[in-house]
């Protein structure tokens, strides 16, 4: 139990009516999770409005509400702050509440439209091979020590952030690496934090939905590096003077094209059975071979933007080269081992936009054919199943139509959208809506030299049904058909 004079410090605020003197148990925005004696946070949303549930929250036990506006009808006996931002102070008190954590911590944020979860994992496993016991926070999941907690956002809402970070200072870590969207940045949910490193990959249009423009999301980004002590930068990235405009940190530059502090040299894609990597030699700052595991030049990018960060915690080359040789990223154009002759991947790319660029990426490896399984998730933009549908059909020499999550729609309704988009093209395409038995179809059906790739799905382990979840991991399945498949092919 806290008291509020204690919690109240950095924000600021009117006081409605109550007293600074109360003794609080807990901070929630979730009216349904209010506690005896809880901080109650009323947080304006897209659909819900927290204000609406005031009173609930006081029923349930609330002894502080903090809100936007004056609220009526509360008893007097219950405090009530008035802030211009109640997300701003659902940061702030969170941090007070955990008695700031991160400060305690050396923590590097990474953000930017692609390779942030890549590059975070990267750096994590860096670190590790380093001896260094680190956590992780990102789109998969959480890491701390052994423990793996798998992910809701992103970026957690300020109240799990902090109490995560606190778990992982019990738990012996000295360092964390977090991925940051945009969402989180324009939400306020890093407020309070200033991170040591600020790691900025790239900007594209990939993700700005849930922005009012583009200017909002590089808006949104571009906060990491106001609130960092050194950030990493991607020098390639055309929008670059943009994304360090108004930057307050101290800038590192990493590069394959433009002359930046970490540089790539000699660039290639490698091959070996059942693996994809790039190769490539650290000039600059350090100069050091590196391969890694991971297809696509991308990867280099990825990569150099670890080695940048890391070496500025001073750790060995040996460290970074080992680790990024061996480095998995889950549903992140991740190797499954099946037969010699094939090489599969599971991959998450679920739009048109990012399927595109993985086929792309793949077929710059020159397989005798490059086969596209994937399915479109039920309600959601119809767009979708057409576009992925006609990309698949012009970059692939086959595409397995199969099922995703269809949600509450019927299966075949998407299956048949998506050969729509297909019929757009002449590529070759199958439809077998059962995904386990399309996988078992390109497994049984492989030729020598075959490149498939499982798109849609990568780290997801359930699909959605008429409103249920059912377990269904692709890993699992693949599992599953090899040992059933044993003396059959």
């Amino acid at each position: 139990m806290k008291n509020m004079r204690t919690l109240q410090k950095r924000i600021a605020y009117q006081l409605q009516q109550g007293s600074l003197d109360a003794e609080v148990t807990g901070i929630t925005c979730d009216s349904r999770k209010v506690q005896p004696q809880n901080v109650f946070v009323c947080i304006r949303g897209n659909r819900m409005d927290g204000h609406v549930y005031a009173e609930e929250a006081v029923e349930r036990g609330a002894a502080v509400l903090v809100a936007e506006r004056e609220l009526e009808g509360i008893p007097e006996k219950v405090t009530v702050l008035v802030v211009k931002d109640s997300r701003e102070a659902l940061a702030q008190l969170s941090c007070a509440w955990e008695d700031d954590p991160a400060q305690h911590l050396v923590t590097i944020g990474v953000t930017g439209t692609k390779g942030k979860t890549t590059t975070a994992y990267m750096i994590y496993e860096i670190l590790r091979k380093a001896g260094i016991r680190a956590g992780l926070i990102g789109t998969i999941e959480t890491r701390i020590g052994e423990k793996s907690i798998p992910s809701e956002n992103t970026t957690p809402e300020p109240v799990v952030l902090q109490k995560l970070f606190s778990e992982m200072m019990r738990e012996g870590c000295t360092h964390v690496v977090m991925e940051v969207s945009s969402q989180a940045e324009k939400q306020h949910r890093c407020d309070g934090i200033t991170f040591d490193y600020g790691v900025f990959t790239n900007i594209g249009n990939d993700h700005i939905g849930e922005h009012a423009s583009f200017a909002e999301y590089l808006s949104c980004k571009k906060k990491l590096l106001r609130t960092c002590r050194t950030g990493i930068v991607n020098r390639d990235d055309k929008r670059f003077p943009e994304i360090i405009r108004q930057s307050t940190c101290r800038l590192v530059t990493f590069g394959c094209r433009e002359k930046a502090d970490f540089m790539a040299a000699d660039a290639a894609l490698d091959q070996a059975p059942g693996v994809l990597g790039v190769s490539y030699r650290v000039q600059g700052a350090a100069d050091f071979p590196v391969r890694v595991d991971l297809p696509g030049l991308f990867s280099v990018s990825n990569s150099l933007a670890a080695i940048a960060v890391c070496a500025q915690m001073g750790i060995p080359e040996k460290a970074m080269q080992e680790a990024l040789s061996a480095v998995r990223v889950r549903g992140r154009c991740e190797a499954v081992p099946v037969y010699p002759e094939m090489t599969l991947l599971i991959d998450y790319a679920h739009n048109a936009m990012s399927l595109e660029s993985l086929l792309k990426t793949l077929r710059k490896y020159h397989p005798k054919r490059l086969i596209c399984l994937f399915g479109c998730g039920g309600n959601r933009a119809r767009d979708r199943r057409f576009q992925m549908g006609e990309v698949s059909g012009r970059l692939a020499d086959l595409t397995v139509i199969t099922s995703d999550n269809p949600r509450d729609e019927e299966p075949q309704a998407i299956l048949d959208d998506i050969r729509t988009g297909i019929g757009k093209t002449e590529g070759a395409f199958v439809e077998i809506a059962d995904r386990k038995e399309a996988i078992r179809y390109v497994i049984e059906n492989r030729q020598p030299g075959d490149l498939v790739v499982l798109a849609g799905k990568g780290h997801e382990t359930y699909q959605i049904r008429k409103g249920k979840r059912y377990e269904m991991d692709e890993r699992a399945l693949i599992r599953e058909i090899l040992e059933e498949s044993k003396g059959n092919v």
